[in-house]
């Protein structure tokens, strides 16, 4: 790519700028008809136009060959689903009224989201006792779970206050009504009813009450 001459000539000074475009970059020439007074300052100005074009193109490659950022997946919050049917948990005898269970207790949380998923059968007189650090409303499924089950929501002195049927691989939540439920109790279904035992009932251990078993520390409101 050439520059040409500034021809220096007597006469008016006329400037002429003009682009061209040679191999992908821009070339300009300046051409000046007459006497150029100053020709060390017109070749520095030019000189500086051409560092300025220069680094315009400079810049527009490097714009054109920065590839956009791919944003990084979403990284999901909730822990993956159990893939196969935990371990006998540790016993605790509960008693409901006068009747009498020997209940699994699930207190950890690889524990409570495995509960009873599945295992293929439940004794009688056998259950399952979700332990939770606060009240709350409660919602249980049943995916991957084939075993009919009811579930008790007990609030936190032991009482029960709802009882629901969950039916094999319902993977709708059933959802307590109350916000107060802080264990849940799953035994096979219909047993509540064919035990007499309903809503209102308290529940407690070989220990004492539920709320001394599973939190000394916390004081009976």
């Amino acid at each position: 790519m050439g520059w040409e001459q500034i021809e220096m000539t007597r006469g008016r000074n006329q400037a002429n700028l003009r682009v061209m475009k040679v191999a992908g970059f821009t070339e300009w020439t300046l051409q000046n008809q007459g006497r150029a007074r100053h020709p060390q300052r017109a070749a520095a100005n030019i000189w500086q136009l051409y560092l300025c074009v220069l680094s315009a193109i400079a810049l527009v490659v490097a714009a054109g060959c920065t590839k956009p950022a791919v944003p990084a997946p979403p990284v999901s919050s909730e822990p993956p689903l159990p893939t196969q049917a935990q371990g006998q948990l540790p016993t605790l005898k509960l008693w409901l009224g006068a009747e009498e269970l020997v209940t699994e207790i699930a207190s950890t949380l690889p524990q409570v989201q495995t509960g009873m998923m599945f295992r293929t059968n439940m004794a009688e007189n056998a259950g399952m006792l979700f332990v939770f650090s606060v009240p709350h409303r409660a919602a249980f499924w049943m995916k991957n779970t084939s075993v009919p089950l009811s579930a008790a929501y007990i609030s936190p002195d032991g009482t029960i206050l709802e009882i629901h049927d969950l039916h094999p691989h319902n993977t709708n939540s059933v959802e307590a009504t109350s916000r107060q439920v802080q264990y849940v109790l799953e035994v096979n279904q219909g047993w509540f009813k064919r035990h007499n035992v309903s809503t209102g009932m308290v529940i407690r251990t070989e220990l004492g009450t539920l709320q001394k078993t599973f939190f000394p520390e916390t004081k009976a409101p």
